[in-house]
């Protein structure tokens, strides 16, 4: 085992604060890992919300797993260790317990990546009674746990923070009767918002698509995804502080769901209903936060919690700088961005997601023109230089006047900063667009990558003479095997199988050629309403009916207003 890769993970462990190291022997270790490098892990609350809960109980202790960085990675494969732990530097495979925090697709290649490089089983069927336990929880595996069904054991279908305790009660008592593997998982999967999905059997018909999902008779045929009621009761904030994440914040969640109804956020309908923390409990975080500690607040839209303006003033009395996760164009206020400035932040980001209003109107944005100039206004006002603008292409319905509509919208507000004297920059971020589970746009086809391909190098070229404006692109390659893992099935999963030991991700349509699986039938084909999705062992709160009138109210491009107290319209409340 390598001493100097020790080192390099107690050096880590120096420079944090807040950590919890406990003896051996007394609690059973759970090993949670983020399949990211650590900068990316550590930047994520959730990570910290799980990492306190299991640290809080008696019986069991988190340590913590990171993908280690290219170099630090050919350390451990040249000198044949195993992937350490940061806190205890013990190896994965000794951890009876090893749970994934998932929030991206493009992250289930360094799951593998990990397991393999802890010596782990990758496979779930062939684990025995001796082999941990892979969990999996977070927003992929949430909506759609099937692409990782061959590695992950045991999946968490919604917010953890109760029912990881749940499941730990249930472990525990499990293993102190000596139950079998087998018995344990049976277990498990009798608890709300647990799946297992060796206990479900997909079958396909001869076209490839998934005709039956047959769960065993001693597992639930649907399981419900687990949501806070009372936030109240479990503040989520940064618990261990280091310098070495993305934005160097002290982070605090003001709220979690949204109820917008935008009709492409996935976010929006697994989070669903929306909740807002008291201003007294966010007010006993901000206390408990370092002397001048930037604070990062986090939530789907902070600026529509209803008392943002307070917020913000007890935070600038407080003597922190802040910063906000996200905020909507139609709910910011100039007190919030006025402490955004005070704070240092020198880019305000918005997102209309489309220039079009008949795009707008499709994806039920609710976002207008006027909206944004309202929003530079009050960042030009409190001295803000910079804007970003965050654009989807390859919407529904899309069509050449929409992407002119693009090219009109950030002509119209550049010349707007100008003419006000806001010589920034304008930045657009644009993206193609994935139609995600549990969401309206779900039976839809991806639009065509050669065609998205073009219409973003047209932006591009338009755009590129413009004084002080930026136009950054996400790779469409990326964007499109996300596609293929947020929409798969249970073939998708072998795929990714073969693709890891022939080299990783880059591999995948390789390996689906030499499967003649046919990328287009995951990215372009229209799915029918009454087709079998492979995410419906799920059940999300929100009906079917729902999904499909929003689905059709978007193709007569009629807005839907936000979540009211006593609605009963989608189903969730």
């Amino acid at each position: 085992m390598s001493w100097k890769i020790k080192q390099q993970l107690q050096n880590i462990l120096e420079q944090e604060d807040g950590y919890s190291v406990f003896p051996a022997g007394f609690r059973t270790r759970f090993a949670l890992c983020y399949p990211n490098q650590y900068n990316v892990g550590m930047s994520n609350l959730g990570f910290h919300i799980i990492y306190e809960q299991i640290n809080s109980r008696m019986d069991s202790a988190a340590e913590r797993f990171f993908m280690p960085e290219p170099d630090l990675k050919k350390q451990y494969e040249n000198s044949n260790t195993p992937l350490l732990s940061l806190e205890s530097q013990k190896p994965l495979y000794e951890f009876p317990l090893i749970g994934f925090a998932v929030s991206f697709e493009l992250d289930y290649f360094n799951i593998l990546s990990m397991l393999s490089l802890g010596k782990v089983e990758l496979l779930a069927s062939k684990r025995d009674e001796n082999d941990p336990i892979v969990v999996a929880g977070g927003p992929c595996a949430t909506f759609n746990p099937e692409p990782l069904s061959l590695f992950v054991d045991v999946f968490i279908i919604g917010e953890g923070e109760e029912i990881i305790n749940n499941f730990l009660d249930t472990y525990m008592l499990a293993r102190g009767k000596n139950l079998s593997r087998r018995d344990v998982l049976l277990k498990l999967a009798e608890l709300p918002g647990i799946y297992v999905p060796c206990f479900y059997t997909h079958t396909y018909d001869d076209s490839g698509k998934l005709a039956a999902i047959m769960p065993n008779a001693e597992v639930p045929t649907k399981i419900r995804r687990q949501w806070i009621k009372d936030l109240d009761k479990y503040p989520a904030h940064t618990i261990i502080k280091s310098n070495q994440t993305e934005f160097s914040f002290y982070l605090i969640e003001t709220a979690r769901g949204c109820g917008r109804h935008c009709r492409f956020c996935m976010a929006g309908y697994c989070f669903r209903k929306p909740r807002n923390r008291s201003l007294e409990k966010i007010k006993q975080m901000v206390d408990a936060v370092p002397d001048r500690q930037k604070i990062g607040l986090m939530g789907p839209a902070v600026s529509d919690h209803p008392q943002i303006d307070e917020l913000c003033q007890y935070i600038h009395d407080s003597n922190h700088p802040m910063s906000v996760a996200s905020f909507r164009a139609d709910s910011v206020t100039q007190t919030l961005v006025n402490n955004l400035a005070d704070s240092g932040q020198k880019t305000l980001t918005l997102a209309p997601e489309a220039g079009s209003v008949k795009l707008r109107n499709i994806i039920n944005k609710g976002i207008s023109d006027e909206n944004l100039y309202t929003s530079i206004d009050m960042g030009i006002q409190a001295g803000v230089k910079n804007f970003r603008l965050y654009i989807m292409v390859g919407l529904p319905e899309e069509d050449d006047s929409d992407i002119e509509a693009i090219i009109s919208m950030a002509h119209n507000l550049r010349k707007y900063m100008n003419d006000h004297k806001a010589h920034g920059k304008l930045t657009l971020s644009i993206n193609p667009f994935v139609p995600k589970p549990f969401t309206p746009f779900q039976w839809l086809p991806m639009a065509d990558m050669k065609k998205i391909s073009a219409v973003l190098k047209y932006i591009k070229n338009t755009l590129k003479k413009e004084k002080n404006m930026e136009i950054l692109i996400e790779s469409p390659k990326e964007s499109y095997l996300q596609g293929i893992l947020a929409r798969g099935d249970r073939k998708i999963s072998q795929m990714i199988y073969e693709a890891h030991l022939e080299g990783g991700g880059k591999k995948l349509q390789r390996v689906m050629k030499k499967h003649d699986l046919n990328e287009d039938f995951y990215l372009y084909r229209q799915r029918d309403i009454d087709e079998l999705m492979p995410w419906d062992t799920l059940d999300m709160g929100v009906k079917k009916e729902y999904f499909i009138q929003e689905l059709e109210m978007a193709k007569q491009q009629k807005n839907t207003i936000t979540c009211f107290d006593n609605c009963k319209r989608c189903g969730v409340c």
